[in-house]
């Protein structure tokens, strides 16, 4: 609406540009006006292109000022003819009345559309006197603007709240998706795992007691307790936090997926998660895989066989995970910064490539915490 009242004021100041060069190029004056003309309404629409609204008060100044001031002025300043009611001067009560209407609300408009009438009328009455069609047909331009620009304006906004409305729908749609999704993973992983063990067991075919049994059950717990912890913080995630229509997924999934991967290599894993966000799948495939190298890190250098991974959403969408071991440790000053090629291929060039940021911290001796932040 700001470019098409601009666009019409435009036309009236085109007209006035070639009415002032024909017929009075020789009188400073019409050219003053003209001038404060194209000032006002130069201000009204940068400052509304700028903030991508009409401000009230330069609307307000638009309407007195060309609207109700400037046929004043020329009449003192060039007489009766200069306001003639098909003259460019008359013109502008119409592209007044119409960003009226779109910045003032209902009311403004009105009355803005009551002044902009009433000097139209005394401008005839006073200063012209005759052709009443002329002014019977200004008028209606005025009042025809006006409502013109608000019925356009209402409907405008009317369809952006239903195009908010649908994107809404489908973004809601999409996290219900990857949340069904991320569900049937876990219930795949539960029948490959827990119900496999749990059955094995029952059928008598191996010794509870023995160490690789309970050695597998514990890892089995551990994965129960971190699935329960996401089931409880689901219910606090913002739905509107996913981040567009696009395609996304429950982030939860894929660093589960990492830490089995550790676990199934011999790693204990102690996963805690809060509030994860669902992301776009490529974000979620990166923080997999750069999850599973920092534990194979760990399982590699750290000599502790134990890791700590924390993963925590904000609620906005914003997600930060950190892997965290207790073992030797390493300067990175002297793996060139980043921790060694691993680190840097698998952590930060992955997760730099979907807008996240990766960080590592590690003395000798005082174990590694790699912390992965996404977005940036």
């Amino acid at each position: 609406m700001i470019l098409a009242t601009g666009l019409y004021r435009a036309s009236h100041l085109s007209a006035g540009v070639v009415s002032v060069a024909r017929h009075m190029p020789g009188a400073p004056a019409a050219w003053g006006i003209l001038a404060t003309a194209v000032a006002v309404s130069l201000t009204l629409y940068g400052t509304a292109r700028a903030a991508g609204r009409f401000d009230r008060r330069w609307v307000w100044c638009d309407v007195l000022v060309t609207g109700c001031a400037l046929p004043w002025a020329a009449w003192w300043a060039l007489g009766g003819p200069a306001v003639s009611q098909s003259g460019w001067l008359m013109l502008l009560g119409g592209s007044a009345s119409s960003a009226a209407a779109v910045g003032l609300g209902v009311r403004g408009a009105a009355a803005s559309a009551v002044l902009l009438l009433a000097t139209s009328l005394a401008v005839h009455l006073v200063v012209v006197g005759a052709r009443s069609a002329e002014l019977v047909g200004h008028l209606n331009a005025v009042l025809s603007s006006t409502v013109m620009a608000w019925v356009f304006w209402w409907y405008l906004r009317r369809q952006g709240a239903l195009l908010d409305a649908a994107q809404s729908q489908a973004v809601t749609a999409e996290a219900a998706r990857a949340r069904q999704a991320e569900r049937m993973a876990h219930h795949a992983a539960l029948h490959d795992t827990v119900l496999a063990t749990l059955t094995t067991i029952a059928a008598g075919r191996v010794d509870a007691n023995a160490a690789p049994v309970r050695e597998r059950c514990a890892r089995e717990a551990a994965y129960l307790r971190r699935l329960v912890q996401q089931e409880d913080g689901a219910p606090r995630r913002r739905r509107d936090a996913v981040p567009g229509a696009a395609a996304v997924t429950a982030v939860g999934a894929a660093l589960e997926a990492a830490v089995r991967s550790a676990e199934c290599l011999g790693l204990r894993v102690a996963a805690q998660y809060h509030a994860l966000p669902a992301v776009p799948r490529e974000v979620a495939v990166a923080l997999e895989a750069a999850v599973s190298e920092a534990l194979n890190n760990v399982r590699s250098h750290a000599g502790t066989g134990e890791a700590f991974l924390t993963a925590v959403g904000d609620g906005d969408g914003n997600l930060t995970v950190t892997v965290v071991d207790r073992g030797a440790g390493f300067d990175p000053a002297a793996a060139g910064g980043s921790g060694g090629t691993g680190l840097r291929r698998s952590v930060h060039a992955r997760i730099a490539a979907v807008g996240g940021l990766a960080g590592v911290e590690s003395a000798p001796g005082e174990g590694t915490r790699v912390e992965l932040r996404w977005p940036a």
